[in-house]
């Protein structure tokens, strides 16, 4: 079995302070909305149906297509974003964070999602019972 060499103490401490400027994790993101931390944007980047069926206290819904420069003049753009999505399995986020950058807003990527964010024991907000078209599939499912 080769094992792999890890990165020098320098190397390493660059590469996890890059990665925390780029990512925050639901615990922080709560501390956050628990301070009443007003330029924070939260953004669920998943399609309209996914966000009514279960989204995060004050998020407002951009899915990631809908993210390019028509939309950027309706942007604050001395708030801080911070995108999410389904979970892990899902690159909606990270599409809404790169182009939400591309445009020249501040934002980072909730580490999990929302399956994270309700893993942690945060609270989802969730459409009333039989206000949702029947046919739709979960909000346990990408969306994006």
């Amino acid at each position: 079995m080769t094992t792999l060499p890890a990165a020098s103490p320098p190397v390493a401490a660059r590469h996890f302070l890059a990665k925390l400027a780029f990512e925050t994790d639901p615990a922080d993101l709560a501390a956050e909305v628990a301070a009443g931390a007003a330029d924070l944007v939260i953004v669920d980047t998943r399609q309209p149906w996914a966000y009514e069926q279960g989204h995060l206290p004050g998020a407002i819904n951009l899915p990631h297509a809908t993210i390019d420069d028509a939309l950027a003049p309706r942007l604050d753009p001395s708030a801080r974003y911070v995108t999410y999505c389904w979970g892990p399995a899902c690159n909606a986020s990270t599409r809404g964070a790169a182009n939400l950058a591309s445009l020249g807003f501040t934002v980072k990527e909730l580490i999990g999602g929302l399956s994270a964010w309700e893993a942690e024991g945060f609270e989802i907000v969730r459409a009333a019972i039989g206000s949702l078209p029947e046919n739709e599939p979960t909000a346990a499912s990408c969306a994006c």
